[in-house]
């Protein structure tokens, strides 16, 4: 499973296949040739940054070397180095105009794709690590590349990841689930894809930095986590992306780490910058930033939006005051020009008149694919596939129509991200197609009939699924950012609708859309479960194209299914909501700080469940498919290990069903007893597609670098303050989830 990685923090190498991989899947309009150097005849003499047969290291050089101080304390904030007219800036703020030949840079949010008019809603990032497909993750990083680009924007603030603590995190939807490695490899993919244009630029940025793993208070709590938790669990994932995408940027969060805030946490200079040697520059989010010469000191490189920390008058106070030095804002400044020259944004400015015609039937496509490949069958008693297009068919539920029910539509679960309340959504979906439209054209083709109900009376709805061949549910709610979710139960009494229909019904399909896990008192009660998490665009083919087996579901869960909220490992109240200095979860003083204890330490996720021996209601992994696979003969080499070295996992796979699936092989190891670890930890995985009746020998390499850069047989050692590998037995274990491995070889490290 090694990904296709370029060497650490050396920008621009991506391999060709890559890049190729990326450009193809544009539209042809898109497709432009790769710049060429420019002759000295074509650079403007004022401008000897713009010789492109230069390093971006000198290119840099000779600019800041160019400018005024103040000049260069513009590239310590948000602002577009362009249009040099505008020279006032929110709150008063005023720079000179900039040196000429600087482009226009433009930011845009961007975590589960590009937030502007016309872009594709594609899936949600949750939805993407359910694929556990790292060359998926890339082609939607390009996609999204692509879009920005002509949109007019050249730093796109995303991907995004975080540690998955609690399913009741308001963006969980926004990352990429409760593993490390499995995070940050596909975080690292995405952003690998984003950069891969040279003719349409794109920053990439990882965010946020670290331990942000809550939106109440997400500005006003202290994450107190200890060392090895923190490298391990919130840190690892960040590290991974960071070395196998060469992401031009770095984000920290709003809350503080350990009583400092992130933005000016020691951990900026001391972790990223000086253990990773992460070359990108770091950048805050909106409104994060509370000092001058702290942040600077800590390693801060930009405040972005509208400055109030980093102004020219608070830079020149600070250094008046020696609080900081010229050679730090030039060193911050360095970090910031040399990555828009090395992505190529002085080389390609954006387009002159953006365009909000963006979707291309290559953005559908993989859009579809995405939401085929990332929808997850939870449960199924052999309803699914669907037998005949010929069926009478019950659709009921407010999502499963473009047109609202109560408020609801397909519309709102498309791609749920909800900044700054319930305002409106992240990326619009226009031209959906919808769960009805898809399943009644197909339907009524063949010549069966398709009834809906908006699900807002369970007893009509009952009702209406009684006479239906299936009756299909669509239970969903909703979360994003600014506000955790208050629990795991599905809105529009959702639970009483699907036990209501599958009452009447006995092949009652609960099709789920939902960003997080999802409590379900009707599991038992129902035939078959399809989550969908926010399934983009296309959700509609998609899902009629699972539900009838034209597709078979191949989707794993990224993140642990609960039974109930009291069996997550945030049940304190110090744990999660946190407290104030009195022990109250209840905010009494604007100014006080939550403190959230994350005692749980490495228990986070399937490590949790693991540990503590809970039964989940769905485990880390677990997904099905309309085949069955068996496992046999598994082979690890070398049988002795210092932990850096190649390992390979080889095994035989056989389809033992009657029709063609692919299986997410996922391998665990479970460290020696002298690691202190509380479970065994996920360290590889391979999709596998195979015909009815085939048997394939599958290969998992880890090589050296990948080894070292996932940390996948080492965990870090606070009293040598780095990562080590344990001397002892090491199980490595294969299989369909984090607890269904029925293969199980040893190797010893030393």
């Amino acid at each position: 499973m090694t990904p296709p990685t370029r060497p650490p923090h050396v920008r621009r190498a991506a391999p060709l296949a890559a890049a190729a991989l990326a450009v193809s899947l544009l539209p042809a309009a898109a497709q432009a040739a790769p710049p060429a150097s420019r002759d000295a005849a074509d650079v403007p003499v004022d401008c000897p940054w713009m010789e492109t047969s230069l390093s971006p290291a000198e290119r840099t050089e000779l600019l800041l070397d160019a400018s005024s101080p103040r000049q260069v304390m513009r590239w310590l904030v948000e602002q577009p180095a362009a249009q040099p007219e505008r020279t006032t800036f929110p709150g008063g703020v005023v720079y000179p105009e900039q040196v000429p030949c600087t482009p226009d840079i433009t930011f845009a949010n961007g975590g589960p794709g590009l937030n502007a008019t016309g872009a594709t809603a594609f899936p949600v990032p949750i939805a993407e690590a359910a694929a556990f497909d790292e060359e998926l993750s890339r082609a939607k990083g390009a996609m999204v590349a692509s879009e920005t680009f002509r949109a007019g924007r050249n730093v796109l603030l995303g991907p995004g990841m975080a540690g998955g603590r609690t399913p009741l995190s308001g963006r969980t939807s926004e990352y990429y689930g409760e593993d490390p490695v499995l995070s940050g490899a596909l975080t690292g993919a995405s952003a690998r894809g984003l950069e891969s244009l040279p003719d349409m630029p794109v920053v990439a940025n990882l965010k946020h930095y670290v331990a942000n793993e809550q939106e109440l208070d997400r500005d006003a709590s202290s994450s107190n986590v200890d060392e090895r938790t923190r490298r391990q669990i919130y840190d690892l994932p960040f590290e991974i992306a960071a070395a196998e995408s060469g992401a031009g940027s770095i984000m920290c969060s709003y809350n503080q780490l350990n009583g400092v805030y992130a933005c000016e946490n020691p951990a900026l200079e001391d972790v990223v910058k000086g253990d990773w040697g992460y070359e990108g520059f770091v950048m805050s989010d909106f409104g994060a930033v509370h000092s001058t010469a702290a942040s600077l000191d800590a390693g801060l490189d930009m405040e972005l939006n509208r400055p109030i920390w980093y102004t020219p008058e608070r830079l020149e106070a600070a250094l008046a005051a020696g609080e900081i030095t010229d050679d730090q804002i030039r060193a911050a400044a360095t970090r910031v020009v040399r990555t828009f020259i090395d992505v190529g944004l002085f080389d390609h400015p954006v387009p002159e008149v953006p365009s909000t015609d963006l979707i291309t039937p290559e953005s559908r496509a993989l859009a579809r694919e995405m939401a085929e490949k990332g929808s997850v069958l939870l449960e199924n008693d052999g309803v699914l596939p669907l037998g005949r297009d010929d069926l009478d068919v019950a659709v009921i539920g407010p999502w499963a129509s473009e047109e609202p029910t109560g408020g609801t539509s397909a519309t709102t679960v498309c791609s749920s991200y909800l900044p700054f309340g319930r305002t409106g959504l992240s990326v619009p979906c226009p031209d959906l197609v919808s769960p009805l439209e898809a399943i009644t054209e197909r339907v009524e083709a063949a010549g069966g009939t398709v009834v809906f109900d908006g699900g807002d009376d369970p007893a009509r709805a009952a009702a209406v699924a009684a006479d239906a061949d299936v009756a299909l549910v669509f239970g969903w709610y909703q979360m994003g950012e600014t506000a955790d979710r208050e629990d795991l139960h599905l809105e529009d009494d959702g639970d009483a609708l699907i036990s209501a229909v599958a009452a009447s019904n006995d092949s009652t399909v609960a099709v789920l859309a939902a960003g997080s896990a999802v409590e379900m008192p009707w599991v038992d009660d129902v035939a078959a479960v399809l989550h969908t998490w926010y399934p983009g665009l296309e959700m509609g083919g998609a899902i009629s194209g699972l539900l009838w087996g034209d597709v078979s579901p191949s989707g794993r869960l990224p993140m642990t299914f609960p039974r109930s909220l009291e069996d997550t490992p945030t049940q304190a109240p110090e744990q999660y909501p946190g407290v104030f200095a009195d022990g109250s979860t209840e905010r009494t003083d604007p100014d006080a700080i939550r403190q959230v204890e994350y005692s749980e330490g490495l228990q986070v996720g399937y490590r949790w469940y693991l540990a503590q021996g809970i039964d989940p209601l769905f485990e880390f992994g677990h997904g099905l498919t309309y085949t069955t696979f068996d496992y046999d003969r598994l082979r690890v080499t070398p049988r002795v290990s210092d932990g850096t070295g190649r390992v390979d996992v080889s095994f035989s796979l056989t389809n033992s069903g009657e029709r063609a699936g692919t299986e997410v092989a996922q391998v665990y190891a479970e460290l020696p007893d002298a690691a202190g670890e509380p479970s065994r930890r996920l360290i590889a995985w391979e999709r596998v597609e195979l015909e009815a009746g085939e048997t394939r020998r599958v290969r998992i390499s880890m090589d050296a670098e990948e080894l070292a850069t996932r940390h996948l047989l080492q965990h870090w050692d606070t009293g040598v303050d780095g990562w080590v590998t344990p001397s002892g037995r090491t199980s490595v274990q294969v299989g369909r989830s984090s607890q269904d491995l029925p293969l199980r070889a040893e190797v010893r490290l030393r």
